[in-house]
């Protein structure tokens, strides 16, 4: 059971000039909503249009408070700092007048309804006392808790016993007395969690759930072990296979419920993006021994020349990779320790992680990483090698010299098959529905696509420097001339630069856009399906029945439809679901009915979204069975199915019924339609200083927040991967720009100048990044494409520009530095001097 105090904390912040810098800090403090509320009862409200209205009024008195040794004119600098656009300078006359103007009243009322003392930051946990046994509490000061009105607090609240607090919990704030202050033994709190506790009768009653209990604790008698109590405990429940024994460090996913399902999606995610990690890393690698190969072909030419078998170059060059990857192995796995505590770090500071699940540090993964290292870079130089040391000695000196265009024809083989990979596996993409199977297949194709870019690179460059060299040779016929000449001769040189430049935008463009499609369409469907004019959120633990209840009650001629949200599961499949309280649903909900009706819905009945329908080949009339968060079974019948899934969850459920089996029965918002005015609704609530009523334009801008942290979590964790690309670009670009002194020494020779050169060679790198930034935006929006097809229906996948332009400005930034840099540090070192050719 979960237990929130409260402190008037708000959620949203007043659109207005007036919203940022500090006024919307304090508007986190004292909700923007309960200030006009207070003004329109104590009729302070100005009564016409002014620069200085009555809420910065009471905004800038609340500011004089914290700023007690400034006065008013400097109070209100610090208020209104970093405002944009034209912000009144009011004379110390105009401030006199203001705070003349709404009088101590409105004060007064808010003090009276904010005046609740905080136990702690967030939530607490409630227990039972007859649980404090299982725990390190044990009583520091006063008695147990025996009466409903009576709670023990932990030491690290500051309480006293005999103080009065309010608390908020699965029902209306009710005010209880500290009897006791408890703490475990030589420390005042846990490190996680802080703590209440109730009279046990108080605490079943919080919970609503009548005759059941979380978990049942097991302690030992003298004489007795863990072991055989376990043993003895498996056996008494062994016909009830829904119940679980654990002992030892098996317990903590009882107590910490949010950490054990944490776990399983840290699991999920570390799947994915290791997999995708480690298929970068071997795309990437390979492409860079396959140019650090060809730039050695003629050392390799020599080496057959006077007598190397293929199998000793070969054997060369792979020892020649373990030694690197000796070298990087170990560096690389100590870095990756530290990036795990950061990444960890930054999961929790996001939410997508509880603090309570704590980074475990153990061998095994920098010793796998270490050998698929080795692996991969002994594996990848291998390959290379085979095409030069398979040549003659004479062929290869040939080649190294004159340079061999050709492709291979089992290159050219390969990388057709991997086309045809890619287009399978963007129409399997096009028919995925849900995120879970949608997202590895989705980089998935990015990787294959890379593959044949990398594959039929050489082909590709030649064909596409025919029209690029044709129009820079038109605007600079010297440098642009050579740059033509160059990138068509040097086709694979150009494939080398060309694959992981395409790849960092194709990967950077689906990260970034596969959350904005999904989430946009999401929000874009719960706005257009939501009716209700008003929505009642809360701060933790969420809206209390009888909250929604007092809407009703106090507001004539409203329709509040409560909504709590879980996950079902059917059969093997899990959906998201909300229960939602039916009658007027109409009035306030419309997920676009395709088939049925919600009139219909009541207690035995779910309306599907046409996904669920077709996942479990269901239709109106049909019985479903499902199990509920708590593992009860349920046979419902379908009454409904709609189109909006993504806006509200794939089932829709009677509010009592998942209410009654989750552990947090309060709502996580109410839907209000009727209601005169935000102010009555304020007014309604005011018992409930915890719950706020948000207009369309404030959800909104709360479901952007939410929708930003949750982004959050992919940005990080596949950021890594674009990081590692950007890595392989740099390497690339500077190698293959290094490796050209002799050429750009010859062009020096025959009287070329420095600054032709430098002018051909940003001809060149242009060429090269628009050739990536096509290739990767067109493997980009295919595969967009097909994933908004399976996720929303629609093939329009929502890419909003400034990311776009972001991420060719980074590609275009990455190209010309990569490039630059090297080049000049060519000229200078001396090229262009007989010695540099010979």
């Amino acid at each position: 059971m979960q237990v929130s105090e409260y402190g008037g904390a708000g959620t949203s912040d007043a659109v207005d000039v007036f919203a940022p810098g500090h006024i919307g800090e304090l508007t986190q403090v004292v909700p923007f909503e309960l200030v006009d509320a207070v003004l329109e009862e104590t009729r302070t409200r100005e009564r016409r249009l002014r620069d200085l209205p009555s809420r910065v009024g009471v905004y800038f008195v609340l500011a004089l408070g914290l700023f007690e040794h400034l006065g008013a004119r400097l109070v209100w600098e610090k208020l209104v700092t970093g405002l944009s656009g034209p912000v009144p300078r009011p004379s110390e006359k105009a401030l006199r007048d203001l705070r003349r103007r709404i009088g101590f009243a409105p004060l007064q009322q808010l003090f009276d309804l904010l005046a609740v003392r905080p136990l702690a930051e967030g939530a607490s946990w409630g227990h039972a006392w007859e649980s404090a046994r299982l725990t390190p509490f044990a009583l520091r000061d006063g008695r147990a808790p025996t009466g409903a009105d009576e709670i023990v607090a932990d030491a690290s609240s500051g309480l006293r016993t005999g103080a009065k607090v309010t608390v908020q919990s699965t029902g209306a704030p009710s005010v209880y007395e500290v009897v006791g202050i408890a703490a475990p033994a030589g420390r005042d709190a846990l490190a996680r969690q802080s703590t209440l506790f109730f009279s046990t009768e108080q605490a079943r009653r919080l919970a609503g759930h009548p005759g059941q209990v979380s978990a049942l604790g097991l302690l030992t008698v003298p004489g007795a072990t863990v072991s055989d109590v376990r043993a003895r405990a498996l056996e008494a429940v062994s016909g009830t296979p829904s119940l679980e024994v654990r002992s030892g460090d098996d317990r903590g996913p009882v107590e910490f419920i949010d950490a054990g399902k944490a776990r399983v999606s840290l699991i999920s995610l570390g799947g994915a993006m290791g997999g995708t990690s480690l298929l970068v890393a071997l795309l990437v690698v390979a492409g860079t021994f396959a140019l650090s190969i060809q730039q050695r072909a003629r050392e390799l030419a020599l080496l057959r020349a006077v007598g190397a078998t293929p199998r000793q170059l070969r054997r060369m060059v792979g020892r020649e990779a373990l030694v690197v990857g000796l070298l990087a192995g170990p560096p690389g796995a100590v870095a990756g320790l530290f990036l795990a505590r950061w990444m960890h770090g930054r999961f929790v500071a996001v939410g997508a992680l509880p603090d309570t699940l704590e980074l475990t540090v153990s061998a095994f993964p920098p010793v796998a990483a270490f050998l698929a290292t080795l692996l991969a870079a002994w594996g990848a130089a291998r390959v290379s090698a085979r095409g030069p040391a398979r040549m003659r000695p004479t062929e290869g000196l040939a080649a190294a010299a004159l340079g061999s265009e050709r492709p291979h024809a089992g290159r050219v083989v390969a990388g057709v098959l991997a086309a045809v990979g890619y287009v399978v596996l963007v129409v399997v993409l096009s028919g995925l529905k849900t995120d879970a199977a949608a997202t590895p297949v989705t980089f998935l194709s990015v990787i294959v696509a890379a593959a044949a870019i990398a594959l039929l690179g050489p082909s590709l460059a030649r064909s596409a420097t025919w029209v690029t060299g044709g129009i820079a040779q038109r605007i600079s016929p010297a440098s642009g001339f050579l740059a033509a000449r160059n990138t068509r001769a040097g086709a694979r040189r150009v494939a080398a630069v060309v694959t992981p430049l395409s790849l960092a935008v194709a990967m950077a463009s689906t990260i970034l856009f596969t959350q904005t499609t999904s989430s946009h369409s999401a929000g874009e469907q719960a706005a257009s399906g939501t009716r209700a004019p008003y929505v009642l959120t809360a701060s933790e633990p969420g809206v209390p029945t009888v909250a929604a209840q007092a809407v009703r009650e106090r507001v004539p001629g409203t329709t509040v439809t409560e909504v709590v949200r879980t996950t079902v599961r059917i059969g093997q499949d899990k959906f998201p679901a909300q229960g939602v309280s039916s009658p007027g649903l109409a009035r306030t909900l419309d997920p676009e009915v395709t088939a049925g009706t919600l009139a219909a819905m009541g207690d035995g009945t779910v309306a599907l979204s046409e996904l669920a329908a077709r996942t479990r080949h269901a239709q109106v009339g049909d019985h479903i069975p499902l199990t509920l968060g708590d593992g009860v079974k349920k046979d419902l019948e379908v009454s409904a199915v709609y189109e909006r899934g993504l806006g509200f969850g794939d089932l829709l459920l009677p509010h009592r019924l998942v209410a009654a089996h989750v552990d947090q029965p309060l709502s996580s918002s109410v839907l209000v339609a009727g209601a005169p005015s935000r102010s009555a609704l304020t007014t309604a609530l005011r018992p409930f200083p915890t719950v706020h009523v948000l207009d369309r334009t404030a959800v909104a801008a709360a479901r952007r927040t939410q929708e930003g942290a949750q982004a959050q979590v992919n940005y990080i964790a596949m950021g890594l991967v674009i990081a590692f690309t950007a890595i392989a670009v740099v390497n690339t670009l500077v190698m293959s720009t290094s490796a050209r002194r002799r050429e750009l020494a010859l062009l020096r020779m025959i009287g070329t100048t420095g600054r032709q050169l430098r002018a051909m060679l940003r001809w060149e790198t242009l060429t090269v990044t628009l050739l990536a930034i096509a290739l990767g935006a067109a493997v980009a929006c295919a595969t967009l494409t097909a994933y908004s097809l399976g996720m929303t229906g629609a093939a329009t996948p929502y890419a909003p520009l400034v990311p776009c332009l972001a991420v060719i400005a980074t590609a275009v930034l990455l190209a010309f530095v990569s490039t630059a840099l090297p080049a000049r540090a060519a000229q200078r070192s001396g090229a262009g001097t007989p010695t540099e050719v010979e």
